[in-house]
């Protein structure tokens, strides 16, 4: 199986997304680190895994911090040798009106979902030059591509992991490093979860009409399913997507066709 015996670290592994794909490589037969400020999620995820057989290693670390990344790459580097896939999956959304929106909050959106993966990039970037290649795989948004009401710090924030996507991909495509981007529209993750009041203040819905009322603006009637998150990542981090580098790919059951 190509992903067998890979060494792939994830950011956010704690919850959600993260967990889930952590939890999906290791049943592949990946060497998974999971990294995440979230203790408890964070030693929930590695129970898992370890309840699979599975070797895996954590680190609580702030990805904004590049002590923490650079410290974290340098402990995987120890522990198993080389970093073959790095999933940048850990962020954060509030929805708010935009004039509402203070600065702390836009400053600390931003630091997680932009400058969390530039750190994850660099730190991959560095590690995998001295293995001869690797794929990197960025979690942006469909708000990445299209702005949305009362959302304006976490778009600006997941259109600018679009436009890092690209540049690193480029810079680093001769030396066999592959970027990519995963451009997801509804999942339901424990983010959406908490937010989900808020999004039904902004359409004036319920909060239990919401997940309906997004089902029925997609194309193909429901909403992302975990699995599908991850079966993209499967690919993207194989061999068989050896020719995708620098593409923010849709998983949006239609609702975007850019």
């Amino acid at each position: 199986m190509p992903i067998k015996n890979k060494s792939v670290v994830i950011t956010g592994a704690g919850s959600g997304i993260g967990a889930f794909i952590a939890k999906a490589f290791s049943q592949k037969g990946a060497n998974v680190s999971l990294l995440d400020i979230n203790e408890e999620g964070l030693n929930n995820s590695y129970d898992e895994i370890n309840k699979m057989g599975r070797i895996c290693l954590k680190q609580k670390i702030d990805i904004t911090s590049k002590n923490d990344v650079f410290g974290a790459g340098n402990t995987i580097i120890n522990k198993f040798g080389k970093i073959d896939v790095w999933i940048n999956c850990a962020g954060i959304s509030i929805i708010i009106p935009f004039l509402e929106c203070t600065e702390e909050i836009w400053d600390k959106t931003l630091a997680v979902n932009l400058k969390g993966m530039y750190l994850g990039c660099q730190c991959a970037v560095s590690k995998m030059l001295k293995n001869g290649g690797g794929s990197i795989i960025n979690f942006s948004s469909q708000s990445g591509k299209k702005g949305g009401a009362r959302y304006q710090a976490y778009c600006a924030s997941k259109a600018g992991v679009i436009g890092l996507t690209q540049s690193v991909a480029v810079e680093f495509a001769k030396q066999n490093i592959r970027v990519n981007a995963i451009c997801p529209g509804v999942v339901k993750t424990p983010m959406w979860d908490r937010q989900i009041g808020d999004y039904a203040q902004k359409r004036k819905l319920k909060p239990e009409e919401v997940m309906p009322y997004f089902c029925g603006t997609i194309p193909m009637g429901r909403v992302c399913e975990y699995q599908e998150v991850a079966d993209l990542a499967f690919y993207l981090a194989g061999e068989k997507s050896s020719y995708i580098t620098g593409q923010a790919i849709n998983l949006t059951g239609g609702s975007l066709m850019s």
